[in-house]
């Protein structure tokens, strides 16, 4: 009788010592299976965010920098102004093969011509009241001078700006501005500005520089409705009014500003908040952008907060593996101890007649192996299950730690431009669109894995015992058992 046929008579004589391995090694294939599977839904679910929120990085003037470090012109200008950017140096770092879309702004502010601003007639009666005349009024939100009506946004994506992103805007008649819109006198308004002087989609307003007194027509493309509180500075600075903001091509805010070629803030896309930093290396290597008066600031806040609880799981699953295997390892081994023990007279009289240690070992492995067959395939059985509770408990978690929002169409570069937001604001507080659903299950590689690791339980745990008993000659076993 060869080896194989001892192990498997063995296995079923002793059926209750067969029953307390198959529990054992059921509840350690379990788990192991339970870790793995955990692993690859963090896997999963971090592909799957990387995708959905992508990282954005802000090229900016260096305010800090410049006032710690910059001559004193340069300080009294960065704490007092905007610093502007070449057009030209930001677009030399779009190129990058980092970069799925970017997005440039230049903001400033402008008077009304032809129409009324929101508030301007409570304004007036108020300077009025108090005796106050227009030039005493308190400067706009983004211009310099003191009669600022309109904030004048300059975007190459009107719908990618932050109060799009985080759903306080949306456009409610015509379209939103895009980079085909680049260098025409269009404009998207809100609902209320444009139901107070009776504008629909077509018309034509006329708006004033408060930097060079110059009227710019601008005829209106799209009309849009805003959910943002109006502040109380906005009696008398109306555009601090979210009603008075309006949405122009940049050339069209450059020309307000009595400028070209230039931007106030550029924002690029990363394809993978993974390549933030490479994209940042990247572009102070071969960019010729000023590095001592801006800086490129990562925002990839919304993929960590995302990501905290998918790798907490991750680094959970990690420990239960290592502890199963070991644990599972230390347990096979005392039971196999405990058999080899019982069974000394056996191995005695089998190396007495001449049977060869190498055989002794695989049989014990063999009913082993046979045992944790039966085993695997109950975790097998049970596994969807535990992948299921386990793909519900991470897809629950990730849904507490992010809110939905809708991506804009003008989003990638894989889609066309991407757009970004308000120049001086962040998308830092927007809400993320969440994972909805993540395929999550007992895959090939982590049974494949789970059995790899079983064995390394079942060799281990056999060996060692077995081995200490086998290096004693046949006379020794025999005279020795009790």
């Amino acid at each position: 009788m060869n080896f194989i046929k001892r192990a498997y008579w063995s296995v079923t004589v002793r059926k209750g010592k067969s029953i307390i391995l198959l529990v054992v090694l059921a509840v350690i294939s379990v788990f192991v299976l339970t870790g793995l599977t955990i692993q690859t839904a963090a896997e999963e679910s971090s592909i799957l965010a990387r995708q959905e929120l992508g990282g954005d990085v802000t090229l900016t003037v260096d305010r800090q920098s410049l006032v710690e470090n910059g001559v004193t012109e340069r300080r009294k200008q960065a704490m007092f102004q905007t610093i502007p950017i070449d057009i030209e140096d930001a677009e030399s770092l779009i190129d990058s093969e980092h970069v799925e879309g970017f997005n440039f702004y230049s903001a400033t502010s402008a008077m009304t011509n032809d129409f009324t601003a929101i508030g301007a007639e409570e304004r007036e009666e108020s300077t009025i009241e108090d005796g106050q005349d227009q030039g005493s009024i308190m400067p706009g939100r983004m211009g310099n001078g003191s009669n600022a009506d309109l904030d004048v946004q300059g975007v190459l994506y009107s719908d990618a700006a932050t109060s799009f992103i985080n759903g306080q805007s949306e456009i409610v008649e015509g379209e939103h501005l895009t980079a085909d819109d680049a260098g025409k006198k269009v404009t998207m308004v809100e609902g209320n500005l444009a139901s107070e002087n009776g504008w629909s989609i077509g018309d034509e307003i006329s708006v004033t520089s408060e930097e060079t007194e110059e009227s710019v027509t601008l005829e209106i493309k799209g009309i849009y409705s805003t959910s943002e509180e109006v502040p109380p500075q906005a009696e008398r600075i109306l555009s601090m009014n979210p009603y008075n903001s309006i949405y122009v091509p940049i050339e069209v805010a450059n020309q307000l500003k009595g400028e070209e070629g230039i931007i106030d803030q550029a924002i690029y896309y990363i394809n993978d908040p993974l390549n933030i930093d490479a994209f940042i290396e990247e572009a102070k290597s071969e960019s010729t952008i000023d590095f001592d008066t801006f800086i490129l600031n990562a925002n990839d806040q919304l993929y960590q907060q995302m990501m905290g609880p998918i790798e907490n799981v991750s680094s959970f699953s990690n420990k239960i593996v290592l502890l199963v295997t070991i644990a599972g390892s230390i347990i096979l081994g005392l039971i196999v101890m405990m058999t080899i023990r019982e069974r000394k007279y056996e191995m005695g009289v089998l190396l007495a007649i001449g049977e060869k240690r190498i055989k002794l070992v695989g049989q014990f492995i063999v009913e082993i192996l046979i045992v944790a067959v039966l085993a695997m395939g109950l975790s097998l059985i049970t596994g969807n299950y535990v992948a299921d509770a386990v793909g519900n408990q991470l897809l629950e978690q990730e849904l507490t730690a992010t809110e939905e929002s809708d991506e804009p169409q003008s989003f990638a570069k894989r889609r066309g431009m991407m757009g970004g937001m308000e120049a001086g604001g962040n998308i830092q507080n927007q809400d993320v669109q969440t994972i909805e659903e993540i395929s999550i299950g007992v895959t090939a590689a982590n049974i494949i894995l789970m059995v790899g690791i079983g064995l390394l339980c079942i060799i281990v745990s056999t060996l060692v015992p077995v081995l200490s008993i086998l290096r004693m000659n046949p006379k020794t076993i025999l005279t020795n058992q009790d």
